[in-house]
């Protein structure tokens, strides 16, 4: 994996991880305002903006992507990390 496509992929691991701290009632569009800042943000901070802005069509589903698998790992972590219940 190229560098640059680390900071997509982690920051929508990050963000699908902590996700359920928001409240039902606007998360998804704290989500979708996040997923394309994020995307935005790495287009900007690689410097890819400089060859062209069509990476923006890249990084933002790649955030998106990211935060999906983020959000489906969560579950299944806590899941294993969980202390077991005395008795």
């Amino acid at each position: 994996m190229n560098i640059p496509e680390l900071l997509p992929v982690l920051s929508g691991l990050l963000l699908g991880s902590l996700v359920g701290l928001f409240r039902p009632f606007r998360r998804r569009r704290i989500e979708a305002f996040l997923i394309v800042t994020l995307g935005a943000l790495a287009t900007l901070a690689s410097g890819e903006f400089r060859l062209s802005w069509a990476f923006l069509l890249i990084d933002i589903p790649l955030v998106a992507l990211s935060f999906a698998a983020g959000l489906a790992v969560m579950p299944r972590l806590r899941l294993i990390f969980r202390k077991p219940a005395d008795g």
